[in-house]
């Protein structure tokens, strides 16, 4: 086998995920940390039908679902109608599955419940969200 001399080019790797859509929600999520209030969180959806759109979280339990009634309105045939909830408690927010179909997702890990941090991705059907948290209360 036959090595490619050092400066040969063999081959361009680009991630198909980096578009200059990411790149603007990337610069949203990094702004949005840096002058969020103390204790509110945000999320700020990166891919889906509303791409670019932010929902604060800035109550104890905000429901997301496809429901017109919720606090995070996710119009899309794939986000059961009540979906899930964001619950902030002591300090921390959670994510927590309300027993829909296609679930929720953390990180693309399946959750019933889990922590948020910031950066995290919580995928709500066809829903990309990022979550970002201003500085912790104190």
């Amino acid at each position: 086998m036959t090595e490619p001399a050092p400066d040969e080019t063999t081959g361009h790797l680009a991630s198909p995920l980096r578009t200059d859509a990411f790149d603007a929600v990337a610069d949203a999520v990094v702004e949005d940390m840096q002058t969020l209030q103390s204790g509110i969180g945000m999320l700020i959806v990166k891919r889906g039908p509303n791409a670019g759109s932010q929902y604060q979280l800035d109550r104890a339990v905000m429901s997301a679902g496809r429901h017109p009634a919720s606090d995070i309105f996710l119009d899309d045939i794939t986000v059961s109608r009540r979906h899930a909830e964001f619950r902030r408690e002591h300090g921390k927010f959670h994510v927590v599955d309300l027993g829909s179909l296609n679930k929720t997702y953390l990180n693309r890990k399946p959750v019933d419940t889990a922590v948020l941090t910031n950066g995290d991705e919580v995928r709500i059907g066809n829903f990309r969200l990022i979550f970002v948290a201003g500085p912790a209360p104190g």
